[in-house]
Order: C-alpha cells, then sequence, then structure tokens
C-alpha cells in the first residue's frame, strides 16, 4: 500500500461518493472529535474540507487523527463504555469506506444478523426473539465481553480482504484500526487490538468478523438452532436444558 502511495497513483474514489458521506454524516449530527470542530463549522467551508479531503483519500495521503475518548455509564452501573468520536472530516472519510464496504457485504450477511444494518433495528430482532421464544423453552443470553476494545484486527483484515479489491479500503481500515485515542486528560494512548465503538466504520467491521466468527460458526455446527444477533450481542433458542448447556459451553470455547 505505501509503494502505490510512493509511486504516486490515484485511488478511484469519486467526489460524489465523498458528498454522499459527508450527507450521511450531517444526517447523524454527533460530537465534536479531538480538534473541537462542530458539523457546522465543518460545512462554513465545506466545498474546501470536502475538496482538501477527497484529494488525500485519493490520493492515499489521508490519515486519521487520534479519536477522542468518551466514557459512557453502563446500564445498572456496570461500569462504562468508551465511545471513540472521530472529527467530522474522519467521520465522512470512514463513511465512504463504511458505504462501500455495506454495499459488498450485506447481501452474504446473515438473515438473523439485525444491529447496525439498512432496515433492521433492534425492535425486529426483539420481535423475532418473541415468537421464537413461544416454541423454545431454554435460551442462552450472550455478550462478547469487550468485543470492541479486543477484536483482532488482522481477523478483520482479513475479512475485509475477501469482500473487496480496492486496495484503498484496506489501507485506510488498517490505518483507522491503528488511530490513537485521546483521553480526557489530552494523553494520548496507542492501539494495537480493537475498534472504537462511534467511529462510521465499526459497525460494518465489527458485522463482517462476527458474521464468520459466530453466524456461520452457528449455522454450520447448529444448524437447527436459531439465534438473533444484534453487534456483539445474541440470544440462542434451544429445546431443552441439556441442549442448551451443551450450546453454550461451545461457544464459550
Amino acid at each position: 500500500m505505501d509503494e502505490l502511495k510512493a509511486r504516486g497513483k490515484s485511488f478511484e474514489i469519486s467526489k460524489r461518493e465523498v458528498w454522499d458521506a459527508f450527507l450521511q454524516v450531517k444526517d447523524n449530527k454527533g460530537a465534536p472529535g479531538v480538534d473541537g470542530r462542530t458539523i457546522d463549522d465543518f460545512e462554513a467551508d465545506l466545498k474546501n474540507n470536502l475538496y482538501k479531503l477527497w484529494n488525500r483519500l485519493s490520493s492515499g495521503t489521508y490519515f486519521p487523527p487520534p479519536v477522542r475518548a468518551v466514557e459512557i455509564p453502563k446500564p445498572h452501573g456496570d461500569g462504562v463504555r468508551v465511545l471513540g468520536i472521530p472529527t467530522v472530516a474522519d467521520r465522512v472519510a470512514q463513511t465512504v469506506v463504511a458505504r462501500h464496504l455495506t454495499e459488498r457485504v450485506e447481501p452474504i450477511f446473515h438473515e438473523d444478523s439485525w444491529g447496525y444494518r439498512p432496515g433492521r433495528s433492534a425492535l425486529d430482532a426483539v420481535e423475532r426473539c418473541r415468537e421464537r421464544c413461544w416454541t423454545r423453552d431454554w435460551v442462552i443470553d450472550l455478550d462478547v465481553a469487550k468485543f470492541f476494545d479486543t477484536v483482532r484486527w488482522d481477523l478483520i483484515v482479513k475479512a475485509v480482504v475477501a469482500h473487496t479489491d480496492a486496495p484503498w479500503v484496506l489501507l485506510y481500515v488498517r490505518r483507522w484500526l491503528a488511530a490513537p485515542m485521546q483521553q480526557p486528560d489530552g494523553t494520548i494512548v496507542e492501539r494495537d487490538r480493537g475498534t472504537p465503538q462511534g467511529s462510521p466504520v465499526s459497525p460494518v467491521l465489527a458485522n463482517l468478523f462476527l458474521h464468520y466468527a459466530f453466524d456461520m460458526w452457528m449455522s454450520r455446527e447448529y444448524p437447527s438452532v436459531p439465534f438473533e444477533r444484534y453487534a456483539d450481542d445474541a440470544v440462542v433458542h434451544c429445546v431443552t436444558e441439556r441442549q442448551a448447556e451443551r450450546v453454550l459451553a461451545d461457544i464459550g470455547r
């Protein structure tokens, strides 16, 4: 990837892709990143800001700034969840890549993957779960502990490679995975794993990883056992207690 950049070869990223990504970021709103700039600030010089971003993305010279760490209390006093808030410009850049990947992976995702996908919601997952609870008496309620903080980069990249031949997508995914995090006190923390919650590209990367690590594994090992997965949370439906204990043990391993 660095060789491609050094030779001055441009990547095929259209200005329209960057514009559409900005509109999506604007609709989603969101807080400022480490530079303190709001969406209104970015929009004040929109033409120049978008042109500079497109130019850097298409030439391979875009490097993401650190993400701003924000601690969000978990329900029931179960500690805090750390979100990583990118700058507005970085959110636009990530959305360009996220839209590219989403278009390619949506058709292969499991029908019972419900989180962060177009036209699907948590309530859709709850409705499907409720229907299955009428016919199966035992459930496994699971949450992958610290998934977004600990998921391995090499396995995410391996999954991305399987679904795109665009070298710029892989280049920028690697850079975003390795982007440092700025703590509330200003300290910069380097990272060697995980994909921060709060960034536009993280949901599709998480779903892509868990598509292989959980959805396809369940379909292969337990094709008759239905489930609903919402990001790193899932409910698995079993007929008997014995079956539930066996499936739970295998998922844990």
